[in-house]
């Protein structure tokens, strides 16, 4: 880095004039002009305090270099700069997660005249632009350029870098066909520098994705990304070690398939936090607190919470209380995390007024769902029946259906199985009563649906109905090749 090696070279030789007895005076110091300016971070759109400024001087290194600290308005003043040429830079860590050099602009000093000179963190676009580069469109002359999101894998405890680290990206692509919906899951995978610095390149925009990262049997969760518009993002990600073990479910099934534990992940990490009703700052008592696939504790009667046996790392947090929309985020499991404080919004301050509108004739978007319901072959939701029982993502519902069942899988998604009228093959070549469902959104099917895939498609609260029919029970439209599964059958407003 350019800037380096100039105050590198400009400390040597204060060295070597104080060593030669050639240090001036400071008694007879020169009066110079005053040189000012303001750090700004161009990626939060704020002033960027504790930026270190250095002025080195352009032509050798004679003048020794000068630096400051930014204040809390990004502001920094340089006193007595002699007249010259100058190479002005700034030092701070987001420049280094970023991955990128620091910004550089010359200044020139005369007749000791005050000078100003701002500073900045490149935008997104731009930085973007510098690590991935454009790639050309379909159209000859047209330049595309997906989205960037970077950051740095660090390990837990110390948050050293994470040198080595794999760090996986993945996203859901659909394609509309007559009589059906193709699917996608791009997968992009990149291995971390010795300085834990990751980039993904060309990724979606506007939308969600998901990213983890993996170093042997440290991990994250996969956990949700939004990406914005502007096409860049950074996240930070955490790796930890958490152990996997069988907590037995409080919650008895009625089906005797269901199995009546569940594993998951824990580790030694103590998280605390509070619940409360953003409404009135109320506490929440009996809050329910989780981490996905991990362990889970009640608020207090003060809606306070300690988790004591949390997996280290970055993990996904979700908290529901009777009443209130739940809230799910990913949190930074590490030594001295703040306390985390949660506001749940009841069902009124988020929900649109509902409206009702009288149709007549048939409605060939939901076709036959009250019919199917008066037979009793499925289990049927309406949109009020999910918002009665706080679903927040679509998936939630089928937690409740007897013979559902849930499974991570090796990219750390979750599949969705039934209990399958017909013995099928499993891939260690034992027989198997599970199967994977068809899923149909709005009469076109879907295939094999993740519960993550059916959540991006169709948000909860554009559910309309919702159909589970499980083994012989499916009526024959949602029973393709006679397969002896079962199906969801999902319709939106």
């Amino acid at each position: 880095m350019r800037l380096r090696s100039f105050l590198i070279a400009a400390v040597l030789a204060q060295f070597a004039r104080a060593a030669a007895g050639q240090v001036p005076d400071s008694t007879h110091r020169t009066v110079g002009a005053t040189l000012s300016g303001i750090v700004f971070d161009s990626l939060a759109r704020a002033p960027l305090a504790g930026a270190w400024v250095q002025l080195v001087a352009a032509e050798g290194a004679s003048r020794p270099a000068r630096t400051v600290a930014s204040d809390a308005l990004g502001q920094f003043t340089i006193a007595d700069v002699p007249d010259g040429r100058y190479t002005l830079g700034f030092f701070h860590p987001m420049i280094d997660s970023l991955g990128i050099e620091p910004p550089l602009r010359d200044v020139t000093v005369t007749r000791q005249r005050a000078a100003h000179a701002d500073l900045a963190i490149p935008s997104g676009p731009t930085i973007a632009a510098a690590i991935c580069g454009v790639r050309a469109g379909k159209d000859s002359g047209v330049v595309v350029q997906g989205g960037t999101v970077i950051g740095v894998v660090r390990d837990v405890p110390d948050g050293a870098p994470a040198a080595g680290a794999k760090v996986t990206g993945e996203w859901l692509e659909y394609s509309f066909r007559p009589g059906s919906i193709g699917r996608r899951r791009p997968r992009l995978v990149v291995t971390t520098g010795a300085t834990g610095w990751f980039a993904l390149c060309n990724v979606p925009v506007g939308g969600t994705m998901f990213i983890g990262a993996t170093r042997g049997a440290d991990s994250t969760d996969i956990v949700e990304l939004q990406v914005p518009r502007s096409g860049f993002a950074r996240r930070e990600l955490y790796i930890g070690a958490a152990k996997t073990v069988a907590a037995v479910s409080a919650t008895p099934r009625t089906d005797s398939l269901a199995p009546l534990t569940r594993h998951i992940r824990v580790g030694d990490m103590r998280l605390t936090g509070t619940v409360l009703a953003a409404e009135s700052q109320r506490p929440l008592a009996g809050a329910l607190v989780s981490i996905v696939d991990g362990p889970q504790v009640r608020a207090s009667d003060r809606g306070e919470w300690i988790m004591a046996n949390a997996p280290a790392g970055t993990r996904m947090i979700e908290v529901r209380a009777v009443g209130f929309y739940p809230e799910r985020r990913p949190i930074d499991v590490i030594p001295g995390a703040p306390s985390l404080t949660v506001a749940l919004n009841n069902f009124r301050a988020v929900l649109d007024t509902v409206k009702v509108v009288a149709m007549l004739g048939p409605d060939r978007h939901f076709s036959g769902f009250e019919e199917r319901k008066r037979t009793g072959a499925g289990h049927f939701y309406t949109s009020a029946d999910l918002l009665r029982r706080g679903v927040i993502e679509t998936s939630d519902i089928f937690k409740n259906v007897p013979g559902v069942f849930y499974e991570r899988n090796e990219l750390g998604g979750t599949d969705i199985f039934m209990r399958s009228d017909f013995a099928e093959i499993n891939s260690g070549g034992e027989p198997s009563t599970r199967c994977k469902p068809n899923v149909y959104l709005d009469g076109l099917q879907l295939f094999e649906a993740s519960a993550e895939e059916i959540d991006n498609a169709v948000p909860a609260k554009q559910v309309r109905g919702i159909e589970v029919y499980i083994g012989v029970n499916t009526p024959p439209q949602f029973t393709p090749g006679l397969s002896g599964c079962g199906a969801i059958v999902i319709w939106t407003r």
